[in-house]
């Protein structure tokens, strides 16, 4: 395959023999493609069309497995890529491998167009946003000591403990740990709903996905057009201003949308 130009030729099944190819993703088959454009290895990114749709292809390594962190960072680098140049794309998750371009072209878009066709009809012109809300600790452990005598009174009677007894304590920071753990989860219901609401009106669809550390409020992917972006931006930075002193929001994106892509 030769290296792409400001538009990559498609490739179409010849019967040849042709290297494995490793599928970044979908787009439609006139799409342009960024100008030297490389995956996996610094190998140029092309083109495999069949009819309206195009998988974003390049050589798979060869002679070793793939996995590494620049085998991740490349295949990212692709998508961001077409998202950054307003080229709708549907996202494929890392790993996916075919035994060549005809392959690609017979088992990929020609058995599945008509619904690759649909779910990018679906994508065009919207993108992924993802906020994660952090609880500030600080401030959330002084407003739990507030609303929660026993947990402020089991606090300072293990601050007076000297640190040559702190062993003894043992199950008693236990349980402080415990109903520490216990306020936060009813808190960040609570919380995570109200920025949820506070960011919906903005976006299309959304992914909310569970709290990967205690500390964590929200962690929700949100499908937004193009055209909407600056609202959904300025609304995450007036919410984040908000709600500042207790909470943490952190805005990641523009990101292909892996999260809208059915999982058929």
């Amino acid at each position: 395959m030769t290296a792409p130009h400001d538009h990559a030729a498609p490739a179409t099944g010849t019967g040849e023999a042709t290297a494995a190819q490793y599928v970044y993703g979908v787009t439609r088959a006139d799409a342009r493609l960024p100008e030297g454009l490389t995956g996996l290895d610094d190998n140029p990114v092309t083109l495999v069309a069949h009819e309206h749709c195009a998988a974003l292809t390049s050589d798979l390594p060869a002679g070793r497995p793939l996995g590494r962190r620049a085998d991740l960072m490349a295949h990212e680098r692709v998508l961001d890529a077409l998202v950054d140049a307003g080229t709708v794309v549907l996202p494929f998750r890392f790993g996916a491998a075919m035994a060549g371009t005809e392959a690609v072209e017979k088992e990929l878009l020609a058995a599945n167009g008509e619904r690759l066709g649909q779910v990018l009809d679906q994508l065009d012109g919207r993108l992924e946003m993802r906020v994660r809300g952090t609880y500030v600790q600080d401030a959330l452990l002084r407003e739990v000591m507030a609303d929660d005598p026993q947990v402020a009174e089991l606090n300072q009677r293990l601050r007076s403990i000297p640190a040559d007894a702190a062993d003894a304590a043992y199950y008693d920071r236990v349980r402080l740990g415990e109903m520490i753990a216990r306020a936060l989860e009813q808190r960040r219901e609570h919380d995570g709903q109200v920025l949820l609401e506070a960011l919906t009106p903005a976006a299309e669809a959304m992914v909310r996905k569970p709290p990967a550390r205690e500390e964590d409020v929200l962690d929700v992917a949100f499908l937004i057009g193009r055209d909407r972006l600056a609202d959904f931006q300025r609304a995450v930075e007036e919410i984040g201003a908000a709600h500042a002193d207790r909470v943490t929001l952190r805005l990641i994106g523009p990101l292909p949308p892996y999260d809208f892509v059915p999982e058929a």
